[in-house]
């Protein structure tokens, strides 16, 4: 997905403006007679290529397995591996970390196919990169490439370890600290609902380190190895969708955290914990959209071939505009997120486009997979097909990774406050 650079706005003349007074015309603000910024919704051969091989995946490798990890929780090592060796894991990472340096563009092409083919398994193959993107953006060199070059190593996961029992939105929750002892720190506390905690190589930390100052510089981030005394990780918790996802709690009870863990400075912890959201959340929301194109698709199927009143349900104006509402809404959804991940791709502050997109994509998917089981009518309601399990996979996207009423709060932040 390419844009071209914009033109700047010229004042000109135009015929038949000049007045009655024999005064000269006067100028008219217009714009040049080519277009002030080209848009190209095309993607490049390479971005093409790319989201081919993820559907091709998501189809064989992905949906075959999906009711089978649903129903018992597995996790899905061998997707992952497969993933992993495919090349089409940890994408972003630095070329000089043994990544493929990767676009925010190209992740979202991922994300969508992923979550089309099964949301539940693409979660745990997304969860690597939020744990990663601090430490892209703040890490050393020798953190670098001690913890991200491990990636081009050997198949590995880690995850991102912020969230506590009374901290989710509320960041003054945060309970979790760490203590400096010369040459190392002491961390107690608690995380809640930690994707990939029980399967995690590393994990990427947020802790008080200065009380009266929380959030504003009283906040570091720190990598932690599951492997070191004192990490005890929780039992799996088993939720309402995306049940293969392997989410649990994780305690803290006295590890010792050497100073070179330390991510960024002191004090940048929260900072680079919320960075990290532009760069995935419109993650979160290519792979609503994925969820909610696959429910569309399901629907359209279904409506062609059953019938009622003599003739297919999707000839009845009712299911007919239902399908048409998903179409438009996954759409708009999708240029959404395209639009955040280009700003972020281009260098430049997507905050704002990226909460438009999570939460306009989280709303599209749950009410498209709503839409999809009251289409099936009585079969959408049981687990014989494939609606049910969108419907229950669907509602995550509301919740995680900031929730929808989070999302609105940035936004109208963005606006009001910072007047962007």
């Amino acid at each position: 997905m390419h844009s071209g650079a914009a033109r700047k706005p010229r004042m000109r003349f135009l015929s038949g403006t000049g007045s009655t007074t024999g005064l000269p015309p006067a100028p008219v603000f217009t714009p040049d007679l080519e277009p002030l910024m080209s848009i190209d919704f095309g993607l490049s051969e390479e971005q093409q290529a790319l989201r081919d091989l993820a559907h091709d995946f998501a189809k064989s490798e992905m949906r075959p397995v999906a009711a089978h990890h649903d129903a018992t929780g597995e996790y899905p090592f061998a997707v992952l591996e497969k993933a992993n060796a495919l090349g089409i894991m940890n994408t972003h990472i630095e070329a000089e970390n043994g990544g493929m340096q990767l676009g925010c563009v190209d992740g979202m092409l991922l994300a969508e196919e992923f979550a089309w083919g099964c949301s539940g398994i693409g979660t745990a193959i997304e969860a690597n990169g939020l744990a990663q993107q601090p430490v892209i953006l703040g890490g050393s060199p020798e953190l670098k490439k001690k913890y991200l070059g491990m990636f081009a190593e050997k198949f590995s996961l880690c995850a991102y370890a912020v969230t506590e029992p009374n901290a989710g939105s509320d960041v003054q929750g945060m309970k979790t600290s760490a203590v400096k002892q010369g040459d190392k720190w002491i961390l107690n506390g608690t995380k809640m609902w930690i994707t990939n905690a029980g399967v995690a190589d590393w994990y990427f930390v947020v802790a008080v380190t200065d009380p009266s100052r929380l959030a504003r510089g009283g906040m570091t981030g720190f990598i932690v190895e599951r492997s070191w005394p004192g990490v005890i990780v929780g039992k799996k918790e088993y939720n309402m969708g995306q049940r293969c996802s392997d989410t649990r709690g994780i305690t803290f009870e006295n590890v010792e955290v050497p100073e070179a863990n330390v991510v960024g400075n002191v004090g940048d912890g929260w900072k680079l914990a919320m960075s990290a959201f532009d760069y995935t959340r419109p993650g979160v929301a290519a792979a609503a959209v994925g969820v909610a194109r696959a429910a569309m698709e399901h629907s359209i199927e279904y409506a062609t071939e059953r019938r009622a009143f003599g003739q297919p349900i999707a000839n009845h104006q009712a299911i007919a505009f239902m399908i048409a509402e998903m179409a438009t809404e996954i759409d708009a959804a999708r240029l959404l997120t395209w639009r955040a991940a280009s700003l972020k791709d281009a260098g430049q502050k997507n905050t704002k486009e990226a909460a438009m997109a999570k939460a306009f994509s989280s709303d599209t998917v749950m009410k498209t997979t709503t839409n999809a089981v009251q289409i099936f009518g009585g079969y959408g309601y049981s687990q014989e097909y494939p609606v049910e399990k969108l419907m229950r996979d669907a509602k995550i996207f509301q919740i995680y990774e900031g929730t929808s009423q989070i999302q609105r709060l940035i936004i109208s932040r963005e606006l009001m406050v910072r007047g962007k």
